[in-house]
């Protein structure tokens, strides 16, 4: 039984009522001032209690409902809180989508979230602000994943976003990128160091580091930014440079070979540095798309063509994985020193044109002849010299050493007067050779003397 009192004396204090729950556990609630009332709301808590008990009321389906009644930013707070282990711009932009669709779409509740009303948000967004296909995708990924995380975490059943449309980011690619040439790469290098201007306080030499470093490994700028003299173990076998999973854009620490050429630049870049010295200051806050296009131009090469922009990512990671497979490198080697976890993501950084599919094309070994079947056909006639049989062996081919089966005297094919002087006997004897062609001498590092 419930039991009811009052903790202080009053007329308007409210009354307690103190009861078992289905699990045997001491419930306290405040109740009413009315006594009669609060005895009302102890029978329905004891009523309720004894339902559960006996299986009568699910109790899990009665918290889930509870939870999608509760303020959804609560459950976002709670989610936010769960990005702890990305960057901070990864948490900040994820969640900034998601208030974004909430408040335009006037989520209160888990109850309201609506695919449809999703949809037509981001629809309407992309309409008012020319959203492109890629960002649009971005906000229904952000979303996407939050209903997830509900999941997860037992604040949902099922995703009630599941099948929210993605639209197609290849037919709407605004700002298509381009791969550099080993000789652009050196010519780039070579006019920021003889530039003599700063660029968003950045010393000319340490923009063309940061040029040949992204060059000749990869790595993204914010993942260059966080490297120190530490992060580099230049006397092992092979020399590796080393990026913190903290660091890392898919947050796994990433253990990468280092090219010969680089090796020698860092031994003599490295000199002085403490090993928590960072190896590019202040890198990661730096607009590099601007600085790239001050020196490119420099160097007379544009920024911009048809092909696409050639902007710091465009220059360091596009090239280098593009000069990874112009170099023999396999997709597969090529998408381990990418990091990348789904080859299509290494393919779209890779730009191949049509002189590169030429010289695969030239690659292609010729194939020898079959001597079997060289052999074999020594005991046929072509369909050619069949037709060039005088008409007087009708019936009869002629035989290898120039008589017929019948004993009648083949004529001369190169001498038929029926068919003139242009009908000859063909070689019987002629043997197929096979052609080859050259290798293509492969796509080397760029001169970068300068740098030493």
């Amino acid at each position: 039984m419930a039991s009811i009192f009052k903790r202080r004396k009053g007329k308007n204090e409210p009354y307690t009522i103190q009861y078992a729950d289905h699990l045997g556990k001491r419930r306290t609630v405040i109740g009413f001032t009315d006594k009669g009332l609060t005895e009302q709301l102890a029978a329905k808590l004891e009523t309720e209690a004894r339902l559960r008990k006996t299986g009568l009321v699910d109790a899990e389906q009665e918290r889930l409902v509870e939870t999608k009644n509760a303020p959804l930013s609560e459950h976002l707070l709670a989610f936010q809180a769960s990005l702890a282990d990305n960057s901070p711009h990864h948490v900040k932009v994820t969640v900034l989508r998601i208030n974004n669709i909430v408040a335009g779409c006037e989520f209160k509740a888990l109850a309201d979230l609506s695919i449809e009303k999703v949809q037509a948000f981001l629809r309407s967004l992309r309409e008012k602000i020319n959203l492109s296909h890629r960002t649009y995708n971005h906000y229904a990924q952000a979303i996407d994943s939050f209903c997830n995380w509900c999941v997860s975490t037992h604040r949902l059943v099922a995703n009630p976003l599941r099948g929210l449309e993605r639209l197609n980011a290849e037919t709407d690619v605004r700002h298509p990128r381009r791969a550099l040439t080993p000789d652009e790469i050196s010519r780039l290098v070579t006019a920021t160091r003889n530039s003599g201007k700063l660029v968003q306080m950045l010393t000319p030499e340490l923009r063309a580091r940061a040029y040949l470093f992204s060059y000749f490994t990869g790595l993204r700028k914010q993942e260059m930014a966080s490297l120190t003299a530490s992060s580099f173990r230049l006397d092992d076998s092979p020399p590796t440079v080393t990026v913190a999973a903290k660091s890392s854009k898919h947050r796994r620490k990433d253990v990468l070979p280092l090219h010969p050429e680089l090796v020698v630049m860092l031994r003599d870049w490295l000199k002085g540095l403490k090993p928590a010295d960072r190896l590019f200051p202040k890198l990661g806050k730096k607009k590099l798309s601007f600085a790239i296009e001050r020196d490119l131009k420099r160097a007379g090469i544009p920024y911009k063509t048809d092909e696409g922009i050639a902007d710091f990512h465009a220059a360091g990671r596009h090239t280098y994985i593009t000069q990874l497979l112009r170099s023999g490198a396999s997709l597969p080697e090529a998408k381990e020193l990418a990091r990348h976890t789904d080859v299509k993501m290494t393919m779209r950084y890779t730009h191949i044109g049509i002189n590169d599919q030429a010289k695969a094309v030239a690659n292609l070994p010729t194939p020898k002849a079959d001597a079997s079947h060289v052999k074999r056909s020594r005991g046929k006639r072509s369909a050619l010299q069949m037709r060039c049989i005088s008409g007087g062996v009708e019936g009869h081919s002629p035989s290898l050493n120039g008589n017929s089966h019948s004993d009648v005297k083949a004529t001369n094919l190169s001498n038929d007067k029926a068919l003139g002087n242009a009908c000859h006997r063909l070689a019987l004897n002629a043997k197929a050779e096979g052609m080859g062609f050259e290798p293509t001498t492969p796509c080397g590092a760029p001169d970068f003397e300068s740098g030493r």
